[in-house]
């Protein structure tokens, strides 16, 4: 898996994206919960839902639509 989704525990946003995701077929992708992770919560923190492509470092921070995020995942 090349993508990365951060997001926390009981966060409208995170389902949001995760429904967008879902939406757009996006290729598999592993999910980190920052909540338990002080590292994670001081990186991403404000920052989620945040979606990473491990391969090369880019991020897509929330919000985002449709169109931004298939044109991420289109990068890759």
């Amino acid at each position: 898996m090349h993508f990365v989704l951060y997001q926390r525990d009981d966060c409208a946003l995170c389902d949001h994206a995760l429904a967008m995701l879902a939406a757009v077929r996006a290729p598999e992708f592993a999910s980190v919960w920052i909540d338990d992770d002080a590292a994670l919560d001081a990186r991403y923190g404000a920052r989620v839902p945040v979606l990473r492509d491990e391969r090369d470092g880019r991020e897509l921070e929330w919000p985002f639509d449709p169109e931004r995020l298939t044109a991420f995942l289109r990068h890759a």
